[in-house]
This record gives structure tokens, C-alpha cells and sequence, in this order.
């Protein structure tokens, strides 16, 4: 693969073919993000208490739920440790239905904001409270992106991977550098390195569902095209044995109208050649065993050069 994000130190060769479990033609990791629209400092007691933060969490998270039990679909919570707190009861009934609790920061916050030391005890808490309230501690680690911010992938600190690698965690919950999981290399002499789980903004239904807010969205709302994009990368990951991951938002996609399309989705995952769909951490642990980076991580010498002014 030609780059990282965040441009790490090396260059990592993607896998050619996946043997998924049970001969399934494919993997299907769907992500619900439960954190509410933020700004970069993180979730103030004001996000929590918008209207679309409330819908999501009273009532887009049942909808969503139950569109899973009817399709017999396990997906990934990424939960920051503030909305833990606020609706515990919630937490502990995704977890009681069999689905994973992940991590996504303490409100949601820019790391590169922070000091080594900061972000260190943040994670700390976040796994803390998570761990506390779900009864399970969480494996897996997510950064993913606000409308507007700069990376499409999220924000990542010179630091969240190696603090990550220190605390235990299995897996950071998305990177742009593959559509399979992959290996973010935190140092090349010594392969260093966390599996990071694939994600694009093309799958992830706040980059077309957020009208009408200005700034937030695309400033329209688009349903189709966020339709026709899980459906031709569903049908993408079978013919080339990929992984599909999309993501999803309960206070966007569940409004009436729009949950037609995520049902329409989960019932071709169903239906049609065999795939694997499991949780984020279920898939990382799967991969790690099956092409761990002392085999599986092919490094080749950095292409990256740095310019003055470069974002290095």
C-alpha cells in the first residue's frame, strides 16, 4: 500500500488473498459510533443534551438494535466514556445482547491536542469506565472523524499507537491504508505495531445524512448515494475477499426513512454468497492469529521524503 495515515515511518505491502473463516467469501464489521456531533476539544454537557444526541440514544439505538437481532447481525459500539456515563443502561444492554463495547476516547477529543501525559490518563479513564460499565474491558480503540476535520481518518497524536500498544489494546478501530485489516507501524527497526481495522468516510452514513446543519454535513442529505456506496462495496468485498466496514451513526440512519436503507443492507449481508460478519474485535483477534505481523507484515523502505511545510 502506498501510504499510512498520519504517514507513518514505513511502508507496509498489502495481503493479495484473505482465507476468511468458514470458506465465507468475505468479512462484514458494521460500526455504531454513539458519540454526538462534538467540536475538536470533545462532547460538552451541551452535545449531550441536543436533540438528535437524545433521539439517537432514546430511541435510534432500540431501532438499530432491533434491525440487528432480526438479521442476526453483531456489530461494534465505539462509545466515548462520557456517553457511558450518561446512558449506562444502554451500554449494558448492548453488551448483554452480544455486540462489542469499544472505546472512542473520554468525549471524543483531538488527541494531538494533548500532552503524552494527558492522553495517556484519559485512556486510562476511558478504559476504566468503559470496563466498569459494560463488564467487559474494551479491545479495541477508535479516533474516528468529525465532519470538517482535516483527516478523513480521524485524529491520531504522535503518541495514541504506542500508548495503545502499552495499554493492552488489540486493535485501533480504523485506517485508511487497507481494506483488509492491517498493521500501523509505529517503528520499522523494531516492527512495532498495532492492527488497525480498514474505514473510509465513503461507508459512513454522517457524511451524507447530516443535513441540515451548516458546517456539519454535506449541507444536503443524500440517502442514495450512501446506499448505492454499502451496496456496491458489499458486492466488492465478496468478488475480491475484502472487508467491508461501514459505519453508522443512530441519530442519523435511524430516522424512518432512512432506516429502510440499512435495512436493505443488513439483508444482503444475509442473503447472497456466505460472508463473516463479526465485531471489530472478534475480526482483529481472528486476523492476528491467522497472519500475525512476524509473517504477515511485509515492510519495504519508506517512499516518504520530508518538505518544509510538509504535514510530517
Amino acid at each position: 500500500m502506498p501510504w499510512k495515515q498520519g504517514y507513518t515511518i514505513s511502508d507496509e505491502r498489502t495481503l493479495d488473498r484473505v482465507e476468511w473463516p468458514d470458506g465465507a467469501r468475505c468479512a462484514v464489521v458494521v460500526t455504531v459510533d454513539l458519540s454526538p456531533a462534538c467540536e475538536p476539544d470533545g462532547i460538552t454537557a451541551r452535545d449531550l443534551e441536543t436533540e438528535d444526541a437524545e433521539y439517537g440514544m432514546q430511541v435510534g439505538l432500540g431501532r438499530v438494535l432491533g434491525l440487528c437481532e432480526r438479521y442476526g447481525v453483531v456489530a461494534t459500539f465505539a462509545v466515548p466514556a462520557v456517553v457511558a456515563d450518561t446512558w449506562p443502561a444502554q451500554i449494558r444492554e448492548i453488551a448483554a445482547r452480544g455486540h462489542e463495547v469499544a472505546a472512542h476516547g473520554e468525549r471524543h477529543e483531538d488527541p494531538t491536542r494533548l500532552s503524552r501525559a494527558e492522553e495517556q490518563q484519559r485512556l486510562v479513564r476511558t478504559t476504566d469506565t468503559l470496563a466498569a460499565i459494560a463488564a467487559t474491558r474494551p479491545g479495541g480503540w477508535y479516533t474516528l472523524p468529525r465532519p470538517g476535520e482535516r483527516y478523513a481518518g480521524g485524529q491520531v497524536s504522535p503518541h495514541t499507537v504506542d500508548l495503545l500498544i502499552d495499554a493492552g489494546y488489540q486493535y485501533l478501530g480504523n485506517g485508511l491504508a487497507d481494506d483488509i485489516p492491517h498493521y500501523w507501524v509505529t517503528d520499522a527497526a523494531t516492527r512495532r505495531c498495532l492492527l488497525t481495522m480498514p474505514y473510509y468516510a465513503h461507508f459512513d452514513d454522517q457524511f451524507f445524512l447530516m443535513f441540515p446543519a451548516p458546517g456539519r454535513g454535506s449541507g444536503l442529505e443524500r440517502p442514495a448515494p450512501l446506499h448505492a456506496n454499502w451496496i456496491q462495496e458489499l458486492d466488492a468485498a465478496r468478488t475480491f475477499g475484502r472487508c467491508f466496514a461501514m459505519t453508522i451513526h443512530p441519530r442519523l440512519v435511524a430516522w424512518g426513512g432512512r432506516l429502510g436503507i440499512l435495512d436493505d443492507v443488513f439483508a444482503r449481508v444475509r442473503s447472497g454468497p456466505p460472508v463473516w460478519n463479526t465485531t471489530a474485535l472478534a475480526c482483529a483477534r481472528w486476523f492476528t492469529a491467522a497472519y500475525p505481523a512476524r509473517t504477515a507484515l511485509r515492510l519495504e523502505p519508506t517512499i516518504w521524503q520530508d518538505h518544509p511545510g510538509s504535514l510530517s
